[in-house]
């Protein structure tokens, strides 16, 4: 049989219509290579013989006894069929029982006085003990038989070790057990990616003998031989994928951003009233040596909220307007895109108003796209962008639209990564003459085995140290529910703030408007919603904006000016309110996560998170970055009605409990699951890892990343390694090799 056929093989061929379709639609299980790579999740021990008066309950057991009597029992008016059968070792007595089709074989085996090995989970009914379907083995013994042989196989039945596969509803373990003996064979078969110097320079075994091992080990040693071999695999060919990107990203041409002495940035640096923290100055040498290339840098800058990535992303912009090109940054909501330009132009002064009166001659034209603004001023924008009078242009989506043309985009800079598909990234990067260079933010902080695998088409920078003068922010969690006082207290703190001249965020995670209802009420009629996290959450919708910001207003913050922000608002007034915060002119503003990024108002020193169980750890983290950004300290609450024991409750208390951004997405990420890290989640494939964990194998991504970066720096068309070419293949299907491309 061809090599790639015995895995391409469908299963429908060799189990049947009826399993195959059940292992296609609920296990996305197609081929008998994918069923060899549905490994078990875990292993059950039959464990050691045990006597019939010492079975201990909800336990696997092994037991060695006679068969005292068998019957079967006629139940749902003749419509059911049970047997049941007594079992007897001399100490005491054991029922079985099977049902339905489960009956025949055993009715046939165990006749009164047969003896048989049975292994299965101790359980209660009646109050009889009874193993329900057990497997078991017969053990007649007849003249002639060595009994040290009879013994030899009850030891081996019962230390062997029973797999238990991810399995569903309609397909139970043992089935795909039975399944997977099935195509077992073709195992010897398989494809080896890993080159033969590497797994012998490892100590690895054959991938063959891998997957024999993980489905049918006999020892513990054999699964932990296997999962090596396995993890390595899965580490070593995903970066091979990555680095093979990584190189094809070299043979590009850019055109390289270079210095000018005098120009555009020296005169911005020179406005600066304060020096660049050392992390900024030592980012900014990076970026500045990619921009200086004539192959297209595509860089990842991590920041913890409020380090200053925003400042290090406009002097990259500034660097290519001095050598003649031109910038975009994207962003993700129309709030933040606003924000951007308002705070950039307010930055760069004079030097913002290129061209026009006042601005200075050394200076660009800074212009803002986005979806909602007048015909006349996106005009104006797209005609400045295609003559070059704009060096900055600062958007939304809208910068991708088919109409929207640059005299010379030199770099792209996307900010919050996480809110774009690549399609978009990558329809703004086809704007340049040249690929532009990529420059990609966010304030999300990622593991660095995360960023190696996720992000790992990316060279990485950190920035990890805050500006002077920026506050510490202590978080405390606020329990409603249990404690009401404590909610009280939470908004008199809120006044006592504002009394001493600062400002309040209040975040809710719904806006509560006749749009929120509708949904509502589809969600009621319709499909189950899913249900939230915090137990008592469920019985009523989150908290809303307008429902809270009214009774605030009414309530415990009156007399105080309490102003409202959410999504749906018309873009300039969404504004308005953001400026009149901004000025001072706001004490309280009431808002859902359109305030999660970019948002900077330095006198604003408290926020208060209603239903905070409802937002992800990363999210809550970033909100709490909305405060503490002056020299006053910050003070986050986080109110639930989750209730103590809860793992909403616990992942809060994790939050309040540390402000380190790594820490908190390793929490995140061990409570998500890790997802595809080829980007498939989103569209329901299942994952590409099974036996790699991205946040416990940092040691194997890292040895397997510098491997792979060997392997296609040698030979990058990998034409001396066919087997490893094969695997690339099986692990990029169409769909995740253009997410590469357009990674």
């Amino acid at each position: 049989m061809d090599i790639v056929s015995a895995f391409d093989e469908p299963l429908k061929k060799l189990l049947g219509g009826a399993t195959a379709k059940v292992m296609a639609e609920h296990l996305d299980l197609h081929t008998v290579g994918d069923l060899l790579h549905h490994y078990p999740r875990r292993y059950e021990e039959r464990g050691r013989l045990t006597a019939l008066t010492e079975l201990p309950l909800d336990e696997h057991v092994t037991v060695v006894a006679q068969v005292a009597d068998a019957r079967i029992m006629m139940f749902n008016n003749g419509r059911g069929k049970r047997l049941e059968v007594t079992l007897t070792d001399g100490s005491g007595r054991l029922q079985l029982v099977f049902f339905g089709h489960g009956v025949h074989k055993p009715h046939k085996e165990l006749l009164p006085g047969r003896r048989a090995m049975f292994a299965g989970k101790v359980s209660v009914f009646n109050r009889k003990t009874q193993l329900a379907h057990p497997t078991y083995q017969l053990l007649d013994t007849r003249d002639g038989d060595d009994p040290g042989e009879v013994t030899e196989a009850v030891d081996a039945f019962a230390g062997q070790l029973l797999p238990i596969y991810p399995a569903c509803k309609q397909l139970d373990s043992w089935r795909i057990a039975k399944a997977v003996d099935t195509v077992l064979p073709s195992a010897g078969e398989a494809v080896d990616p890993l080159p033969p110097a590497l797994r012998e320079g490892r100590g690895f075994v054959p991938l063959p003998e891998a997957l024999l091992k993980i489905h049918r080990p006999r020892t513990k040693a054999d699964i932990a031989a296997a999962r090596d071999r396995l993890r390595w695999d899965e580490a070593f060919v995903l970066q091979v994928a990555l680095a093979r990107r990584r190189y094809a990203d070299t043979q590009l041409p850019a055109a390289a951003r270079r210095p000018v002495p005098g120009g555009l940035l020296d005169s911005f640096d020179a406005t600066l009233p304060f020096t660049l923290t050392e992390g900024q100055q030592k980012v900014t040498g990076e970026i500045f040596d990619a921009l200086a290339t004539e192959h297209p840098m595509h860089r990842l800058l991590q920041g913890e909220v409020g380090s200053g990535k925003t400042l290090v992303a406009l002097r990259a912009m500034l660097r290519v307007v001095d050598a003649g090109g031109q910038a975009a940054m994207l962003a993700p909501t129309e709030v933040l895109a606003q924000q951007h330009h308002r705070s950039i132009t307010e930055m760069m002064g004079e030097l913002a108003q290129g061209g026009m009166l006042g601005g200075s001659d050394k200076g660009t034209k800074v212009v803002l796209l986005t979806g909602s603004m007048g015909a006349a001023a996106r005009r104006q924008a797209l005609l400045d962008l295609v003559t070059g009078e704009a060096g900055i242009v600062i958007g939304t989506h809208a910068l991708i639209e088919d109409k929207v043309k640059f005299h010379d985009l030199g770099l792209v800079v996307v900010d919050e990564q996480h809110r774009f598909g690549v399609e978009q990234r990558d329809a703004l990067r086809s704007k340049g003459k040249q690929p532009p260079h990529l420059l990609v933010m966010t304030a999300t902080p990622i593991p660095r085995t995360v960023a190696m695998t996720v992000f790992g088409d990316l060279e990485t920078s950190v920035l990890d140290q805050l500006p002077a003068g920026r506050s510490p922010i202590a978080s405390h969690v606020v329990p409603a529910k249990d404690k009401p006082h404590f909610l009280s207290r939470a908004w008199e703190r809120v006044r006592e703030e504002v009394e001493n001249g600062h400002q309040a965020y209040v975040v809710c995670p719904r806006i509560g408007d006749d749009a929120d209802e509708a949904a509502e009420k589809k969600g009621k009629g319709g499909k189950k919603q899913a249900p939230p996290e915090g137990e008592d959450a469920e019985k009523r919708p989150p908290l809303a904006v307008l429902d809270i910001a009214e009774q605030l207003a009414k309530g415990p913050l009156a007399g105080l000016r309490v102003e409202v922000l959410h999504g749906r608002m018309p873009p300039e007034e969404k504004d308005e309110v953001m400026r009149r915060f901004s000025a001072g002119r706001a004490d309280v503003l009431v808002a859902t996560t359109v305030i999660e990024v970019g948002v900077n108002v330095p006198n604003a020193t408290a926020m208060v998170i209603m239903d905070a169980d409802r937002f992800g750890v990363s999210q809550l983290h970033q909100l709490r970055g909305r405060v503490g950004r002056g020299s006053a300290p910050g003070l986050c609450l986080l109110v639930s009605e989750a209730h103590e024991a809860s793992p909403a409750r616990a992942r809060l208390s994790a939050v309040a409990a540390t402000l380190d951004g790594f820490e908190l997405s390793r929490i995140d990420l061990e409570q998500r699951r890790e997802g595809d890290v080829l980007g498939q989640a989103q569209s329901g494939v299942r994952s590409s890892l099974r036996v790699l964990s991205v946040i416990d194998d940092e040691e194997v991504i890292a040895a397997a990343r510098e491997e792979a970066v060997r392997v296609v720096a040698d030979d990058p068309a990998l034409e001396g390694l066919p087997e490893l070419r094969t695997a690339l293949e099986a692990l990029l299907d169409k769909e995740r090799e253009e997410y590469l491309d357009k990674g």
